[in-house]
């Protein structure tokens, strides 16, 4: 079954159990979720959508209307119980916000890879090598989203094949890059009014640990460690965690999901 919030449409399997609100990243769509739909729909109702401006619609889109998208599906899926939100890459960057926009309506977060994103710990650990790598890749991709048409496509596909990205290059195109714009560019408003990642609902963190750098700093890694609502695990793969270990991660979430939460 398929919905239109705001103009977005968003999937929806399983008919039953809480919603798990699946939000993706750079360069991918809402089939990124497709195995892991499979696992969880019989237990929970899994929504899912392709982020607005990747594949049609406006350019590029602000935070705050980002924010305000994930909050429309929430209240229309379920207005009368919190979410679990399950965030990779860039969809960890705005879910994040949104779940410290709105923590009643968010029971529980899933993050893939991408933690402490604005954090100055995370900054401070990269070696000049890393932090330059980043930079490259990132405003590679943001350059490509200002130049757009064909040579803005040509070189996201040549940056997508660099990095390993699993999508169908066909699928790929310079649009999908504007959150990197907002990064770099100040694009629809940029991301600096983004807040530090400070979530106070329980947090499962996955994360791939064969990468050239992580996406997270080491000290948030064990702020999130001391807190007993939460786990961390760290996988044998890249950082398509979803994709490189499906078997454990699908485990993982299901058996954490099932441990009740703290009154």
């Amino acid at each position: 079954m398929a919905i239109d919030v705001q103009g977005t449409r968003v999937e929806c399997d399983g008919a039953h159990g809480q919603v798990v609100l699946m939000v993706h990243g750079w360069p991918d769509t809402l089939a990124l979720w497709d195995g892991t739909v499979a696992a969880l729909q019989a237990r929970f109702r899994c929504a899912r959508l392709t982020l607005p401006g990747f594949e049609d619609g406006p350019q590029a889109v602000s935070l705050d209307a980002l924010c305000s998208l994930l909050l429309a599906v929430a209240d229309q899926l379920s207005p009368d119980r919190p979410i679990v939100l399950l965030l990779h890459d860039w969809g960890c960057v705005f879910g994040y916000e949104f779940a410290m926009r709105h923590p009643q309506r968010v029971a529980r977060v899933i993050a893939l890879d991408v933690g402490d994103h604005n954090a100055e710990a995370l900054r401070s650990e990269w070696r000049v090598r890393e932090a330059l790598a980043v930079f490259v890749y990132q405003f590679w991709l943001a350059l490509a989203w200002k130049i757009g048409g064909t040579l803005g496509t040509r070189m996201t596909r040549a940056m997508a094949r660099w990095l390993g990205c699993p999508a169908a290059p066909e699928r790929i195109t310079h649009r999908m890059n504007y959150p990197y714009a907002m990064q770099w560019l100040g694009a629809a408003g940029g991301l600096a009014h983004a807040a530090q990642v400070q979530l106070p609902m329980p947090m499962m963190f996955v994360y791939g640990k064969r990468k050239p750098f992580m996406f997270h700093s080491r000290r948030w890694l064990a702020h999130l460690e001391a807190q007993p609502a939460n786990t961390v695990l760290g996988l044998p793969c890249g950082h398509w965690v979803m994709l490189d270990q499906p078997a454990q991660l699908h485990l993982a979430m299901l058996q954490w999901l099932a441990l009740p939460l703290a009154q």
